[in-house]
């Protein structure tokens, strides 16, 4: 697959990106990381503006974590990393995931998550490490994270029925477990509270559902976090003697992370289709079913991004190839360095059966070297003519 772009003027905005993060960073302690992770033969992954160790690690041998095992990290050093935190998150019990948040000079942004394999363990962090002052002047503030899998749907009709927005939601996103309905005096129309299987199951439906409504049913619904849940009495306060200098600056960071190439949702994996009822119900139209593979692919490795069950980009030449209309022409060259520390790509995607190109900007994270930040420009791109494909109606 052809894919016309220049290495070379990347390599040249990259090396100028690299000399201007270094009067920003503490290139010792970025030394320190490297000789520590192979020291230890640690990996971390680069997702979404977060560098993440574990989810599991290579070697566990504890209970997958399930509520309460999670605790956010915040008032962290700027050039504080993995070599430091990780070892003293770890002095409590094994880590099964630690995520810190990155900026992009290669800095932290001041806030973490780790997660451990019990509830008590992660109650038991808190208790030892809130306040510990990893270097002079910086005391670290270590709280329960909320971990919010719940959300409310506002504005849905009137007619609407559980099980029919039950449906809806399975196919339009991942991860629903359940929905309960609410109406009464101060709720227009009817609310629903879904339940989801993971906070990140949710901050992704939370990202897409407006739209996703809006486009499928011309409906405008509001989609909010539930009200945080209260907090367990069995868990112990933060220290007050260090709580004013301890307030966290982020609260709930996760909930808003940094924008990314808005990829097609989840139903385009899924052989559900939105139930007449439910359509007959708002005005709108049913979902299209689309083509399925009937070869199966291999898990996806891009952790946190709304993805399918394959690469984006050999899902969209399966879809070409299944519609019979020839397979994509990649053209992708780089455009800028977005202020919020994204890299900008602009594109054009020709496929030989489809009369007009595809055409549009994408960004991602900087990446270790052109060829990797070319790929995942590549992904981006092919998740967008994924969308547009979908929402032209050319995946009929």
């Amino acid at each position: 697959m052809l894919m016309s772009s220049s290495v070379i003027d990347l390599d040249n905005q990259v090396s100028e990106i690299i000399t201007i993060s270094a009067f920003v960073l503490n290139l010792e302690r970025v030394q320190a990381l490297e000789i520590w992770l192979k020291a230890t033969n640690t990996k971390l992954t680069q997702v979404n503006g977060q560098r993440k160790y574990g989810g599991p690690p290579e070697v566990w041998e504890g209970p997958t974590p399930g509520p309460r095992c999670e605790v956010f990290i915040s008032q962290i050093p700027r050039d504080a990393y993995e070599d430091i935190l990780i070892p003293l998150f770890s002095s409590i019990g094994p880590l099964w995931e630690f995520r810190l948040m990155m900026n992009f000079s290669g800095q932290n942004r001041g806030f973490a998550y780790a997660k451990y394999g019990s509830a008590a363990i992660a109650v038991e962090a808190i208790r030892q490490l809130h306040g510990h002052m990893v270097e002079p002047g910086y005391r670290i503030s270590v709280r329960r994270s909320t971990e919010k899998r719940h959300l409310c749907i506002g504005g849905l009709p009137a007619s609407t029925r559980q099980e029919g927005i039950l449906q809806v939601l399975r196919v339009l996103v991942e991860g629903v477990e359940r929905v309960s309905l609410k109406a009464g005096p101060g709720i227009e129309g009817v609310s629903a509270t879904v339940a989801f299987s993971s906070h990140h199951a949710a901050s992704m439906a939370k990202k897409v559902l407006v739209e996703a409504f809006k486009k499928q049913f011309a409906m405008c619904v509001s989609v909010k976090w539930q009200p945080t849940e209260k907090p367990n009495p069995d868990e112990p306060r933060c220290p007050q003697k260090h709580a004013k200098s301890l307030l966290p600056s982020h609260l709930g960071p996760l909930h808003h992370s940094s924008p990314r190439p808005s990829g097609p949702p989840s139903f385009l994996t899924l052989p559900a289709s939105i139930p007449a009822g439910f359509c007959r119900a708002v005005g709108g139209p049913t979902a299209p079913q689309l083509p399925h593979p009937t070869c199966s692919f291999p898990d996806s490795s891009t952790q946190g991004h709304l993805v399918f069950a394959a690469s984006p980009v050999m899902l969209l030449s399966k879809l070409c190839e299944t519609a019979g209309v020839g397979q994509p022409f990649y053209e992708v060259q780089y455009s800028h360095a977005g202020p919020d520390g994204f890299l900008y790509f602009s594109y054009k995607v020709q496929i030989l059966g489809i009369t007009a190109a595809f055409k549009g900007l994408v960004m991602i994270l900087p990446g270790p070297n052109a060829s990797t930040m070319l790929e995942e420009a590549q992904k981006a791109v092919a998740q967008q003519v994924l969308q547009k494909m979908y929402n032209t109606g050319l995946t009929h």
